[in-house]
C-alpha cells in the first residue's frame, strides 16, 4: 500500500516556475515508477511525465520536454515535479502516482496509487 500526499501548485504568470510536490509513504518505494499526470478543464487526463523512484531514467510529453523536470528525493520519500517557463495550455490540475512496473507506462490505467491532484493555473 502506497500513500501520495501533493502540496504545492497555484496561480502563476505564464513564463513562471512552480514546483509540485509529491510526498510517498509505503513499502519498497524503491521498486516503483511514479509519474504525473494532468486535466484540463474538459479534457481527458493526459500524460505528463514519468520516472523510477531510482531516478535511473525518465520520459516526458512532447508537451513538457524541456520545461518540466521530475525528480525524487529518497530521504524525504517526495518526488517533485518541476515546471519552468509555464503556459496558459499547462492550466490543469496534475495529479502524481505510483505503481509497480516493469516498464514506464504513460497510460494514466497503469497506475494503481494516487494523490488527490492539485491544480496549477497559468
Amino acid at each position: 500500500q502506497v500513500q501520495l500526499v501533493q502540496s504545492g501548485g497555484g496561480l502563476a504568470q505564464a513564463g513562471d516556475s512552480l514546483r509540485l510536490s509529491c510526498a510517498a509513504s509505503g513499502r519498497g518505494l524503491g521498486s516503483y515508477v511514479v509519474g504525473w499526470f494532468r486535466q484540463a478543464p474538459g479534457k481527458e487526463r493526459e500524460f505528463v511525465g514519468v520516472q523510477w523512484w531510482s531516478g535511473s531514467s525518465s520520459h516526458y510529453a512532447d508537451s513538457v520536454k524541456g520545461r518540466f523536470t521530475i525528480s525524487v528525493d529518497k530521504t524525504e520519500n517526495t518526488v517533485y515535479l518541476q515546471m519552468d517557463n509555464l503556459k496558459p495550455e499547462d492550466t490543469a490540475v496534475y495529479y502524481c502516482a505510483a505503481d509497480l512496473q516493469f516498464s514506464m507506462s504513460t497510460e494514466a490505467q497503469a497506475y494503481e496509487y494516487w494523490g488527490k491532484g492539485t491544480l496549477v493555473t497559468s
